[in-house]
């Protein structure tokens, strides 16, 4: 049985709590619970991670998405800035989708810019938990193809 990585950077463990009205009422839990599911269905383990630490994620992609057939990122803050976990994603040689819960081309400038993305084979944004499960179908179909 394949596996999906899924990673989830600063504050998303807020979901349902953190302005609501821009990434909505359900919590990281939710999410989990959601992937959980969905992932079973199409017969994948999903390997899941959330931390409001750069370092921390970076150890933990390093330790885990080898042999995994890629990983699903939302790095939170971290896609504007963190040159380290692009580094990271990389390096990694997997394919990489990155997902953004809110539309981050329709919010303040700064967000519109992912250092990030440019490590991963796709970038879904504004399309809330639906992105994470797009995200999933997405690499499930791969099958780990680089």
């Amino acid at each position: 049985m394949s596996k999906i990585v899924v990673v989830n950077g600063p504050n998303l463990n807020l979901l349902g709590k953190r302005e609501p009205e821009i990434y909505g009422t359900r919590s990281l839990a939710d999410l989990n619970d959601m992937l959980r599911a969905r992932a079973a269905e199409l017969r994948v383990q999903v390997s899941l991670f959330q931390s409001n630490s750069e370092g921390e994620i970076i150890d933990f992609l390093q330790k885990e998405a080898p042999g995994s057939a890629g990983v699903i990122i939302n790095p939170g803050a971290f896609s504007h800035y963190s040159l380290a976990l692009y580094d990271c994603l990389q390096a990694l040689a997997l394919p990489v989708v990155e997902v953004h819960l809110s539309n981050i081309h329709a919010r303040e400038k700064f967000r519109s810019k992912s250092v990030t993305a440019r490590a991963a084979r796709g970038v879904i944004t504004g399309l809330g938990f639906d992105g994470y499960k797009l995200a999933l179908e997405y690499l499930t179909e791969q099958g780990g193809k680089h």
